[in-house]
Order: structure tokens, then sequence, then C-alpha cells
């Protein structure tokens, strides 16, 4: 699977396992969990089925709304988020590489990009390992 300014990676554990891996990591990096869409729950009160699907969105307000002041249009992809779901290869892990987001807003990266992209490829391989 491939979709432009994605990252993806396998992780090791089940869905749940790896949302809680995940929520335990953002939590330790003192970042707060904002939401979580259970893609899979809805889909199940619809009378539908789908395999494990959830997105957490999380993140720092300090971080974020400096750069949500200074580009608005930046909040439709603020919070940051990880998509977690569950195939028949196995269990995955999915986030909006910062470069991208900066890019598709049309933000001058300052090096930012890079530190972003550092912390969330930290959380998602510590999630998925």
């Amino acid at each position: 699977m491939s979709a432009q300014g994605l990252r993806v990676l396998p992780s090791r554990h089940g869905a749940v396992e790896t949302l809680e891996r995940l929520e335990a990591v953002i939590a330790r990096q003192g970042m707060a969990v904002f939401a979580r869409i259970d893609h899979g729950a809805a889909a199940e009160k619809a009378g539908l089925e789908l395999r494990p699907t959830v997105v957490v969105f999380f993140g720092n307000p300090r971080a974020g709304t400096p750069a949500m002041q200074a580009t608005p249009t930046l909040a439709i992809d603020l919070p940051l988020r990880i998509l977690i779901w569950q195939d028949e290869k196995g269990t995955w892990l999915a986030y909006n590489e910062p470069g991208w987001l900066f890019r598709r807003h049309g933000i001058v990266d300052d090096g930012t990009a890079d530190i972003m992209n550092d912390v969330l490829a930290s959380i998602a391989a510590e999630a998925a390992g």
C-alpha cells in the first residue's frame, strides 16, 4: 500500500495491543490523546463488518497552536494522528509525513518537519515493536 505523504509500518502485535502501546507511548512523550475514532465499532453499530480500524488523534497544544496561528489551514491536519488497522496480513500503523503536511500548506520548513518526523517515527516504532 502506498499513498503520497503516508508512512506505513507493520506492527508485531495485534490491533488492541498496538493501540494500547501507542497511547502509552504518547503519554510518556508528554502529549495528550484528544480523540480515538473506532471505525470498526461504528461499522458494527451500522450492522457492517470492518476489521479493527482506529485513528488516534494526539499532540501538544503548545506546539500545535502557534503553527495553526501562523497557518490556519494546518488545523485540518492537526492534531497529529496515527491509524492502526488490521488486515489479512497483520496489523499496521500509518501517519502523515510532516514534510508532506508542510508542503501541502505552503509552510517553509525551518527543520521542524524533520524533528516532527523523528518524533512520529519513534512513537510508531515503539508502538509497533
